[in-house]
């Protein structure tokens, strides 16, 4: 029997023993998925930290592309304005020797009037964007192609066609003339 008990006693501790591994394990697990929450958690706050903070640059790289357009559309406009002024002076005195300057000079004075009224509003609206997409009310969707517009491009066929406008007036009073001598 003696060696029966010491066999019993010998099992009865090694069943102990896996019962506090399995214990240990057990607690070990336990705390490993306590820690695995943890890290989930973790992990989703700093993604949605970084999702708004991408939100934040994209909402601040918008707004400097506009303020950039805005400064663009002032530069040019105040390049524009003189021009048209110094076109207007240059047809008035034109207009002591060829009347027909005055209609170019009325039409310059209505185009620059025009673009100062259009220009005062985009510049308004752009700061109204800026505004909004600031604010995180306006989604920042501005066009590729927009911010990355060709800066220093002159469109010289504008300047081509304009001439052919004060032509027309011209080849009319040629044809009025010639009808008159072929008609004596």
């Amino acid at each position: 029997m003696f060696g029966k008990k010491a066999l019993m006693d010998n099992l009865g501790r090694n069943l102990d023993r896996a019962r506090d591994k399995r214990n240990a394990l057990a607690f070990k697990r336990d705390a490993l998925a306590s820690d695995v929450t943890t890290l989930s958690a973790q992990i989703a706050e700093l993604e949605a930290r970084l999702s708004d903070e991408k939100d934040r640059l994209e909402r601040e790289r918008v707004v400097g592309e506009i303020e950039g357009m805005k400064k663009r559309l002032k530069e040019t406009a105040k390049t524009f304005a003189p021009a048209i002024g110094g076109l207007c002076d240059a047809t008035q005195t034109v207009a002591a020797i060829v009347p027909e300057a005055r209609e170019l000079n009325s039409y310059l004075l209505a185009v620059g009037t025009e673009v100062d009224t259009v220009i005062d509003f985009l510049l308004r609206e752009l700061e109204r964007q800026a505004a909004a997409v600031r604010a995180g009310q306006a989604t920042p969707d501005l066009p590729q192609s927009a911010s990355k517009a060709p800066r220093g491009t002159k469109n010289n066929d504008r300047l081509l066609r304009f001439p052919t406008w004060l032509r027309r007036n011209e080849e009319e009073k040629k044809m009025d003339t010639d009808q008159r001598s072929v008609a004596a």
